[in-house]
C-alpha cells in the first residue's frame, strides 16, 4: 500500500533531551517525592530497558509497558478482558461471520497532529500481516484474508474462515496502529502514536520519558509526564519506592515488595495469566526424541520450583491459563514428581546415564529466573540430566530466543483471555514463532483451525482441553506455574485501577496527589 501525503498537523510536540540520573543513584538520593512536585513527571520503575520500540515485533515485558502508552489499538480491552471499543467500535459483523466491519472515532489524532484515518488502519494490519514485517501477532491474524478501507473512517476485515479470536488479537500492543507516511527505521528510534502519551526522548539503560498527548481521544491525560527508569536490581527497585524518587513498580516477588511498602507506598496484589515455562525445541539435538522431553518432565517437581523460585506464590498450571480455558496440571505425563519414570523415559531414549542440554536464562526480564534455572538444575541433576545455565542480559536473551537457537529457555510468558492468539504463533506449522518452540503437529494445526473457527464456548472448552493434552502428552514445553503480580504505588498516585496481568491501561487517568 503506497503512503499518502499528510494534513497538516494542527499542533506539534516540543522534542527535547531528558536529562536523567543514573537509576541506582536516584534509588539511593532519597531526593524523593518533594523534589518533583506534585506536577513532576510520574516514575515508572522497569527492570530493564526498553529497547524494542517498534510495537509490532516487541516481545518484551518492559517495551510492551512503554509501548502501550505511546500507541493505540482498534480495540481495548476491560478489567474482564473482555474486547472494547479503542481506536473503533466493535465491529458489525456479517452473517457469515467472515466479514467485520469497523467504524473509527472521528478527529483522532497521532502525536504529531496528523491524522489516524483508515488508511493508517489497512497500512499497520497489512503491516503484521506481511511476513518481512517478522511481526508478533502474525500469526493471531492468521485468519485475515484482506483488509480494505472504503472510506476514511471505516476498514473491513474479510476472513478466510471464522475466527472467534480475532477481536481478542486487535488489542494487543502488538496489533497497534502507526502512522502510514513514516518510515519503521524513524518509527523505531521515535515512536509516534495516538496513545495518551508521547515519546520524548530514550537515554539507553536509564530511562525513556514520555509527555501528555492532549490531543488523546479518551480524554486529557492525567500527567503532564511519564518516565520509565530502569532499574535492574529488585532492591534497589524496593529502595527508590520507599526514598520516593519511584512512584511505581511491578513486582512478581512478594518478599521484595513487602520491602518496598512504606508508609507513603501502597501494595495491590493482582494475579497473572501470564506463565513461567521450560521451553524445550524439539528441533534441537538433545529433544528430538519424545522420551528425552517426557524425562525432563517427569523428573521435576513443579511445586518445588514454585516455593523455591516465587516464595510459594504461585499456582501449578498446564499450557492455558486463561480462567476459561484453565488447562488441568493434573492431566498430564508424571504431573507429580517421579524420578523412576524419569529414567525409564532415558532408557528409552537410548541415553540410560542421562544428557546434556543448555538453557537460556534472562538477566532483568524477571527477578525468579535465575531461581527457577537454579531450582530445574538441580532437580534434572538428581537423574542424570545436565542441565548448563546460559545467562544472558535480557537484550541478547530475546535476540537468541527469537532465532531459535537454542537448547531450552527458562522464560516468562505472556498469556490472554483467548487461547489462539496466544499459541497458535508457537505451536502451528505456519506460527511466526514456531521456530522458538520447534513442535509442530497436524493434530495440532486441525485443533487450533477448529478452536478459532467455532464460537460456542463450551466446543471450544472441549477443543482447547484436546490441545492442552497433545501439548502436555508430548512435552512440548514444561510449564511450570503462575504467579502473582505486586503492583507498589506511592500514596501520591490516584486513579491507577490495577487489574489481573498488571494492565496499564488505566494509567492515562492517574495523577500524583
Amino acid at each position: 500500500m503506497s503512503r499518502r501525503p499528510r494534513r497538516t498537523p494542527r499542533r506539534l510536540i516540543a522534542v527535547g533531551v531528558a536529562v536523567t540520573a543514573l537509576a541506582t543513584a536516584a534509588a539511593c538520593s532519597g531526593s524523593g517525592s518533594s523534589s518533583k512536585g506534585s506536577k513532576g513527571p510520574l516514575v515508572f520503575g522497569i527492570s530493564a530497558d526498553a529497547t524494542q520500540l517498534l510495537p509490532w515485533t516487541a516481545t518484551a515485558v518492559q517495551s510492551q509497558q512503554v509501548l502501550g502508552q505511546v500507541y493505540s489499538t482498534l480495540l481495548d480491552q476491560n478489567a474482564a478482558l473482555a474486547p472494547v471499543s479503542g481506536l473503533a467500535k466493535l465491529p458489525q459483523v456479517s452473517k457469515d461471520g467472515l466479514t467485520y466491519t469497523f467504524t473509527l472515532r472521528s478527529g483522532v489524532t497521532f502525536s504529531d497532529g496528523s491524522a489516524l484515518d483508515s488508511a493508517d488502519v489497512t497500512y499497520s494490519l497489512d503491516q503484521v500481516l506481511d511476513p518481512g514485517t517478522k511481526a508478533v501477532a502474525r500469526s493471531s491474524l492468521g485468519a485475515v484474508r484482506k483488509v480494505t478501507a472504503p472510506d476514511a473512517r471505516h476498514v473491513v476485515i474479510t476472513l478466510k474462515s471464522r475466527d472467534a479470536s480475532l477481536l481478542t488479537a486487535l488489542t494487543s500492543v502488538n496489533t497497534s496502529i502507526m502512522p502510514s507516511d513514516k518510515s519503521l527505521d524513524a518509527l523505531k528510534k521515535k515512536p509516534v502514536g495516538s496513545g495518551p502519551y508521547a515519546f520524548k526522548s530514550r537515554t539507553p539503560n536509564q530511562s525513556v520519558t514520555l509527555v501528555r498527548n492532549a490531543d488523546y481521544f479518551r480524554g486529557r491525560p492525567g500527567l503532564p509526564s511519564l518516565e520509565f527508569r530502569v532499574i535492574q536490581d529488585k532492591n534497589s527497585m524496593a529502595s527508590a519506592l520507599r526514598s520516593g524518587s519511584v512512584d511505581m513498580a511491578v513486582f512478581d516477588d512478594a518478599v521484595t515488595a513487602r520491602t518496598a511498602k512504606s508508609g507513603g507506598v501502597t501494595l495491590h496484589t493482582v494475579d497473572q495469566l501470564d506463565y513461567h515455562v521450560l521451553q524445550l525445541r524439539a528441533d534441537a539435538a538433545p529433544f528430538k526424541k519424545l522420551d528425552a522431553r517426557l524425562a525432563v518432565q517427569c523428573a521435576i517437581d513443579r511445586q518445588q520450583v514454585v516455593k523455591t523460585a516465587a516464595l510459594g506464590q504461585g499456582k501449578v498450571v498446564g499450557p492455558f491459563t486463561s480462567p476459561e480455558f484453565a488447562s488441568d496440571p493434573a492431566a498430564r505425563p508424571c504431573p507429580t514428581r517421579d524420578p523412576r519414570a524419569a529414567k525409564k523415559h532415558l532408557a528409552a531414549a537410548g541415553e540410560p546415564k542421562g544428557f546434556a542440554f543448555t538453557a537460556l536464562v534472562p538477566q532483568g526480564l524477571y527477578s525468579s529466573a535465575t531461581d527457577e534455572a537454579q531450582n530445574l538444575q538441580a532437580q534434572l541433576a538428581d537423574v542424570g540430566i545436565r542441565m548448563k545455565i546460559e545467562t544472558l542480559d535480557s537484550s541478547a536473551y530475546v535476540d537468541r530466543w527469537l532465532a531459535g537457537t537454542f537448547d531450552a529457555a527458562v522464560a516468562l510468558n505472556g498469556a490472554g483471555a483467548d487461547p489462539a492468539p496466544t499459541y497458535t504463533r508457537y505451536f502451528t506449522r505456519d506460527g511466526n514463532f514456531n521456530k522458538v518452540a520447534g513442535y509442530r503437529s497436524a493434530r495440532l494445526d486441525k485443533l487450533f483451525a477448529e478452536g478459532i473457527a467455532t464460537t460456542d464456548t463450551a466446543a471450544r472448552e472441549e477443543i482447547y482441553t484436546k490441545v492442552s493434552r497433545e501439548l502436555e502428552d508430548n512435552a512440548a514445553w514444561i510449564w511450570l506455574y503462575t504467579g502473582r503480580s505486586h503492583i507498589a504505588t506511592s500514596t501520591r498516585v490516584h486513579g491507577f485501577e490495577p487489574v489481573t496481568d498488571v494492565s496499564l491501561l488505566s494509567l492515562w487517568k492517574t495523577k500524583l496527589a
